[in-house]
């Protein structure tokens, strides 16, 4: 299991923009790929999105394709969620994950080639219309 803490989310009016960051304590994950995933009140965790391990091949939901990005600092053990033109639609708990078949809850999504095990304790992001 590799310890995952997520920062940067909170209230933010529609069209604005948010930058969540999730690291890797004690831990480096220069090798796993990571993703991050949100929950809504009433609905299931849904993938938005997912980076390789180098960094050079992401994947997205459909839905934030053309407004997120997802970029990594294996460096610092970091990797980032710019989230632009966020909607009411967006608000959810998102949720840092990173590659790990043997973790107790594990996710494969539609059309990715990893399976997600270990978990942060997800941070909330509010957008207002």
């Amino acid at each position: 299991q590799v310890p995952l803490v997520e920062s940067g989310g909170g209230l933010v009016q529609s069209g604005g923009s948010i930058t969540l960051s999730c690291t890797a304590s004690g831990h480096t994950f220069s090798n796993p790929a990571m993703g991050w995933f949100r929950q809504a009140p009433g609905r299931e965790r849904e993938f938005v999105a997912g980076i390789n391990w180098s960094g050079d091949v992401k994947y997205y939901v459909a839905s934030v394709r053309d407004r997120f990005t997802i970029s990594r600092d294996n460096a610092k053990n970091t990797v980032h969620l710019q989230m632009n033109n966020l909607q009411p639609g967006d608000t959810a708990v998102y949720v840092c994950a990173a590659e790990n078949s043997r973790g107790l809850t594990t996710a494969q999504p539609a059309g990715v080639p990893y399976v997600f095990g270990s978990w942060g304790q997800g941070t909330q992001v509010t957008v207002s219309s």
